[in-house]
């Protein structure tokens, strides 16, 4: 008896249509060559078969839309990523979206929309230097000659170095946006009853979840250099300020909505003690499923879901959650998402990024076990070791 059991080829073509829907061509074969793929700036066709998204626009640049943010551990967050979606549906066939990153940039940035980028590896966004990004950014702006610029309104830096740059150029600046066109830009008023609109301005700070980060096109991916000033270098005098650095605390004293990384337990995991231990060795704050703080496992701030916390975690692990539609409407701001489960078929797998089938409590021992090695063998004496979100987070990722 014939037990080969057919398959459905996972890797088939298909094409992202203007709104946005995937079609799949029927019959067609996969070409692994068009992974490699990269003409004219668009990032290629990617090894199991998404299709290359089409250029927003091949016509000569007359004018700049300019997106400015820092990035974290060379990734950039989804409010920025949502900024640069802005830029991009708001310029015209004659407009190219030009992106400066205060950081190092590892992401796919064309993929995001951009047809330019400058990337500023010398900043940190978690140290403090007003003047010296002023500074940059005021050079960039001279180079690039924007027509408007979009940055995040966000507490990280971003919404400061905006205003900052308004009140330096004397420019006309809009803040906490959550609407935005090519022709004007609307924020709340009266409490969130009213909206107050106005001609869009020189200065754009979009507020969080104002556009859609997913594009239907592409961007050109050029980088480009940009010489920065004396006062923008590392050690300029001109920088009044002393960075004291950022002060460390537990991790579990986070509040669930501003953690960036977060270990959450289910009704799988027996071992609290242990979970606990995982979380202190990660560095990462603690959550838990309705079903788990039912049972009295957690308290009830750390529940996560549509009648918990909302989280935006850059890595939320899920171990022994089986992934109800509550949890997953709370965790759907989350970047990277870790499944850790027996059952395959879980909700949660088909939110995961990565999943895991395999026993919660030994899986914690064993990332227990492996953080503590990696700690003991990479981390070089006097130096600052990898922190395990960051390590974790390329992991996912990669």
């Amino acid at each position: 008896m014939n037990t080969t059991i057919k398959r459905i080829d996972p890797r088939r073509p298909f094409t992202i249509t203007a709104a946005g829907i995937r079609r799949i061509t029927l019959g067609g074969t996969f070409d692994a060559h068009a992974s490699n793929d990269q003409s004219h700036g668009a990032a290629g066709a990617h090894a199991h078969g998404q299709a290359v998204k089409p250029l927003r626009t091949r016509q000569p640049a007359q004018r700049t839309v300019l997106v400015a943010a820092h990035s974290d551990r060379g990734a950039l967050d989804e409010h920025t990523r949502q900024a640069l979606a802005a830029a991009a549906l708001i310029a015209d066939a004659q407009t190219q979206v030009a992106l400066v990153v205060f950081g190092e940039l590892k992401d796919d940035a064309a993929a995001l929309g951009a047809d330019r980028i400058v990337e500023l590896a010398t900043f940190d966004r978690r140290r403090f230097a007003p003047e010296r990004e002023l500074q940059a950014l005021a050079a960039c702006v001279a180079q690039i000659a924007p027509a408007h610029i979009l940055m995040p309104d966000n507490a990280t830096g971003d919404g400061d170095l905006g205003r900052r740059y308004a009140a330096y150029a004397g420019a006309s600046i809009a803040t906490q946006v959550v609407e935005v066109d090519a022709a004007h830009v609307s924020s709340y008023a009266q409490a969130k009853q009213a909206y107050a609109s106005r001609a869009l301005p020189d200065v754009v700070l979009l507020a969080a979840g104002a556009v859609d980060p997913r594009l239907p096109f592409v961007g050109a991916g050029e980088r480009v250099e940009i010489a920065l000033p004396a006062e923008a270098k590392e050690g300029a005098a001109s920088d009044r300020y002393r960075d004291l650095g950022i002060e460390e605390i537990d991790a579990a004293q986070v509040a669930l909505e501003e953690a960036d990384f977060i270990v959450s337990a289910g009704n799988g995991v027996a071992d609290v003690a242990a979970f606990e231990q995982l979380a202190g060795a990660f560095g990462a704050a603690v959550g838990a499923s309705r079903v788990a703080v039912d049972n009295g496992l957690f308290p009830r701030d750390k529940q996560i879901g549509a009648t918990g916390k909302t989280v935006e975690a850059s890595v939320y692990i899920a171990f022994g959650i089986s992934g109800a539609v509550q949890h997953l409407q709370g965790i759907k701001d989350c970047r990277h998402v870790i499944a850790v489960n027996l059952d395959g078929s879980a909700p949660i797998v088909k939110r995961a990024n990565l999943t895991i089938i395999g026993d919660t409590q030994a899986t914690i021992a064993s990332l227990i076990d492996e953080v503590a090695r990696a700690r003991s063998t990479r981390a070089p004496a006097g130096a600052a070791a990898t922190t395990p979100a960051a390590t974790v987070a390329e992991g996912v990722a990669a």
